[in-house]
């Protein structure tokens, strides 16, 4: 019986007959009278990771069931004409099936794997030719051979990818036996593959350039930055990324030229960037800027840029990115309202803290009581500074400043609405409440254990008239005798100033026999915390 399948020729003689790659020797007869040959060495190696990486490289392809293309069909036709046969293949194996990216000379798309010639291609990833295939027990009997389109002959070189896996085949079928391939022929062969490969990898980098474009823009959307390209000679401008986003949805039609760019720049920002960008033009140095804009969805926008100079053989392009910082022109127009804030608070602070000094220097009695007085004083300045840094610096909560108060004397309980207070009525809040407490330690309430200080306060609902806020301070339980001073104090002196100046209100004082009330109006300027 006579082996023409290098397969069969194997399993006679327990080996491989190989032949070198192109440049080599081939064509040597086999033994035994046997016409096929295996023609290169595939290596060793894991089947199963390699398959798992060839099909991974088929897929990054995308030649899958995609529709025929001339470029490829070319070939086919060209090796069937050199060839002098009938059928001429572009065949891609998957898990399945081989599909034919180009056949000529054949009607069928595809075929199941298991039958396929060009599976033994793949896995011994090395060319094969079988000149009479009535000569193989491999092939005898399948149904491309018993039936349509009735094989007789094939020779199939590897399609190889970029990193050597094997695709599939370029592959030449005749329905009559046929002599070995000669080294000229396979070569030839060989070479079409490679250009089948050159096409399919050209489609490749042309998909993997188109999806890294498109990661690029769906990247620059997301990030809020528009990209552009300012050709200087003819004023146009080419944007892409986030551009409707920045500049507005009419970009497409308003800012193609530089005068439609100026025209969207506010106007007290145009003559300023003309010049620099004229300066960069006229230089070729980088071009940065911030300015406004104004957006016709989003109204005035603060807008950042930079870009530099892309220099080619017969043209140069500023290229660069903008992006919207209107959020941190915001932040930094803040901080420096905190910082001229904390510099007028720090003023008032230190005013506040002379005059404490050298008023309570009048009514002290003596050194250690001018401390005492100072330090209560300084005291009460930090309960204040306590409730304000725990907020925004600006205002401060009646309910925080409260608790600060409660936690320096603790007989004191209280009541009322949680409003906000600014900075220098809160203030004015905690001087008054640390002399009236601090009273109230000395002469009144808190002199016994069982003394206590109630404080609630109201305010008037929206409309009243006059609207205000009425402060009510009842002090029982002390041990002293109830009387009203015969002289005015620093301290009285202290509250006076606070409500009448710097809260512009109305304090009036009763000496009950149970103990000093307090009542105090003020016009109702605070919203609720």
């Amino acid at each position: 019986m006579r082996l023409s399948c290098v397969f069969c020729l194997q399993a006679f003689l327990g080996t491989r007959f190989m032949a070198e790659r192109p440049g080599g020797q081939i064509g040597e007869k086999p033994p035994n009278g046997a016409e096929g040959q295996i023609l290169a060495n595939a290596g060793e190696g894991d089947a199963t990771q390699r398959e798992r990486l060839r099909l991974d490289t088929l897929r990054e392809y995308r030649l899958m069931d995609t529709p025929p293309e001339q470029a490829f069909d070319r070939v086919t036709k060209l090796v069937a004409d050199l060839f002098d046969a009938p059928i001429a293949l572009v065949s891609l194996v998957d898990d399945c099936r081989q599909w034919f990216k180009s056949a000529y000379g054949l009607d069928v798309a595809e075929t199941s794997r298991d039958i396929s010639f060009c599976q033994y291609v793949v896995a011994d990833e090395q060319p094969l030719i079988v000149t009479d295939v009535l000569g193989d027990a491999r092939f005898r009997d399948n149904p491309l051979v018993t039936g349509d389109p009735f094989i007789r002959f094939y020779a199939g070189v590897p399609l190889r990818a970029y990193n050597g896996a094997v695709l599939g085949t370029l592959c030449v079928i005749d329905r009559k036996e046929r002599a070995m391939l000669g080294q000229t022929e396979l070569t030839r062969l060989e070479d079409f593959a490679a250009i089948v490969m050159a096409e399919a990898d050209l489609r490749r980098t042309a998909a993997e350039r188109d999806d890294a474009r498109h990661m690029l823009e769906r990247a620059l959307d997301f990030s809020g930055i528009a990209t552009w390209q300012y050709d200087a000679r003819d004023g146009r401008i080419r944007w892409r990324g986030a551009v409707a986003e920045l500049w507005g949805g009419d970009y497409r039609e308003a800012l193609t030229t530089i005068d439609g760019f100026f025209e969207r720049l506010h106007a007290d920002d145009r003559e300023q960037v003309r010049a620099i960008l004229e300066e960069s033009v006229a230089s070729g140095t980088p071009y940065a800027t911030e300015y406004r804009i104004v957006h016709p969805e989003r109204g005035v926008r603060w807008v950042g840029v930079r870009g530099d100079w892309d220099v080619r053989a017969d043209e140069a392009l500023l290229t660069g990115v903008s992006i919207d910082i209107t959020e941190q022109k915001s932040r930094q127009e803040n901080a420096n309202l905190l910082m001229r804030e904390l510099h007028h608070r720090m003023r008032n602070l230190f005013a506040t803290v002379s005059a404490i000094i050298s008023l309570t220097r009048h009514s002290a009695t003596d050194v250690d009581d001018y401390v005492e007085r100072i330090s209560s004083r300084l005291d009460a300045l930090n309960r204040a500074q306590n409730v304000l840094l725990g907020a925004n610096f600006m205002t401060g909560s009646m309910h925080a400043l409260m608790r600060e108060v409660e936690a320096a004397f603790p007989r004191i309980r209280w009541t009322g609405p949680d409003l906000l207070l600014p900075e220098n009525a809160l203030v004015a809040m905690a001087l008054l409440f640390n002399e009236l407490a601090t009273n109230a330690v000395k002469h009144g309430a808190l002199t016994g254990d069982d003394g206590r200080v109630e404080v609630s306060w109201t305010q008037d609902e929206e409309g009243a008239e006059p609207r205000l806020f009425r402060l009510h301070w009842s002090e029982t339980g002390g041990i002293a005798e109830v009387v009203e001073p015969t002289r005015t104090s620093f301290g009285t002196l202290l509250i006076e100033r606070s409500v009448r100046n710097n809260l512009g209100g109305t304090i009036e004082r009763r000496w009950e026999p149970t103990g000093l009330v307090v009542d105090i109006a003020l016009p109702a300027k605070w919203r609720d915390a």
